[in-house]
């Protein structure tokens, strides 16, 4: 039987929530941005320079009119969304990536390479500030996956997917929480930062030694889009959970501190 929802906690921090909604403007600067100067080069190659033997992805126009994706040698007609698109000013042109989604909309190499920099420096303030705020709290070690959580992690995806009726019995975080911080936020989100700074042409200069890490300019590349396309995923796997799991009481957590444990939940603040 459910049980009656527990009194509010003061859950998050103004350190934790202002850091959250900065790092939500930044993150969809960051995106928009990086498709802007990928259409400088709209290929993404595992080789360690560019080599069209070894392309993963290209998106291209092949005459007037007319856009293509390709991924693996697997070519898709994509005119009007990939390839032949909006050049934000009101016209079609070759671009892989349409003008409406890309800062700054008309192309421009040096203003997106700008951007891109600049709030990529916001966001990684915003994780280092969260990281070091839930450590003083006492959160942090709540946050990683341990090993007595991988038997819960399915039981609380059935829950999510209306396939059992209640979840798990969980702290403050869930188990599938608890895989996502810790994989996100420790493994792939530092791998973005990591890539993005071997592409920074500034920093290739001064450590060049970033690039071999990761097998060369076009892999660090490939491995910078790839988890940025991780990112994008977790974060719309995250907007889905907050719409289907008490959205109101979710949404005033994040804005307010203010969260009401579940009756499944122990009520720690």
């Amino acid at each position: 039987m459910m049980g009656k929802m527990q009194p509010a906690v003061h859950r998050y921090s103004l350190v934790t929530r202002l850091a959250h909604w900065v790092w939500v403007v930044a993150f969809l600067v960051l995106v928009s941005s990086g498709l802007a100067i990928f259409n400088a080069a709209p290929y993404l190659d595992a080789s360690d320079k560019s080599d069209p033997a070894r392309r993963v992805l290209s998106i291209d126009a092949p005459r007037e009119g007319v856009g293509t994706t390709s991924i693996f040698g697997r070519t898709f007609t994509t005119t009007g969304w990939l390839g032949w698109t909006d050049d934000g000013m009101g016209g079609r042109t070759a671009r892989a990536f349409p003008g409406w989604i890309t800062i700054p909309g008309p192309y421009s190499l040096a203003d997106g390479r700008r951007w891109h920099l600049f709030f990529g420096w916001i966001a990684a303030i915003c994780w280092v500030a969260w990281v070091i705020s839930a450590a003083l709290k006492g959160h942090l070690a709540q946050m990683l996956l341990h090993p007595r959580d991988l038997k819960k992690l399915w039981p609380m995806q059935a829950y999510y997917l209306k396939l059992r009726a209640e979840p798990p019995p969980h702290g403050r975080y869930n188990p599938l929480q608890k895989a996502a911080y810790t994989v996100i936020g420790f493994v792939v989100a530092p791998l973005v930062v990591v890539t993005g700074l071997a592409l920074s042409p500034g920093v290739d200069a001064m450590f060049p030694f970033l690039t071999v890490i990761f097998g060369g300019r076009q892999f660090a590349r490939l491995w910078h889009f790839v988890g940025m396309g991780v990112l994008i995923g977790f974060v719309f796997v995250h907007v889905f959970q907050v719409l289907t799991q008490g959205f109101a009481n979710q949404m005033r957590s994040m804005i307010t501190g203010w969260y009401r444990p579940s009756p499944h939940e122990r009520n720690e603040a």
